[in-house]
């Protein structure tokens, strides 16, 4: 296994590069092995087969301990002022999750807003305690 990190991530076209010891690697996200998707700057192990990386995946999933990155308080906070429609799960990197509430309060005409209000209370009671890579909340 080689380690290296994302240089660029194309979502539309779900194609990216990691760069290891001064080389380019192509990868496509069918070779990820998580399911958030891959960022700029995340360091990664893969291997290489006809000069395209595959089976990334995160070195922190292996090596070392995660990191905390988001802020709990301002994801309680977000929840509690725009969780109608989902930003603080957006902040955490729970995209689908968001979209989901905001459909919700926009299908229910409103009663969504009961969804991001539980949310904040299961944010400050640490019940939602990681963001979507896994990372614990700082």
């Amino acid at each position: 296994m080689i380690t290296g990190h994302i240089e660029s991530y194309d979502e539309q076209n779900q194609t990216g590069t990691i760069a290891s010891n001064g080389q380019l690697y192509p990868f496509h996200a069918a070779d990820w092995q998580l399911e958030v998707p891959p960022e700029p700057g995340d360091d990664v192990r893969f291997e290489v087969s006809g000069g395209a990386a595959q089976q990334v995946s995160l070195v922190g999933a292996y090596l070392e301990k995660t990191k905390p990155v988001k802020y709990k308080y301002l994801a309680a906070a977000l929840g509690l002022v725009f969780g109608f429609a989902g930003v603080h799960r957006f902040y955490l990197g729970f995209y689908k999750i968001g979209l989901a509430q905001l459909a919700v309060t926009v299908l229910t005409q409103g009663y969504g807003v009961l969804w991001g209000f539980i949310e904040t209370v299961l944010i400050f009671a640490g019940h939602i305690n990681k963001d979507a890579k896994g990372r614990p909340l700082k």
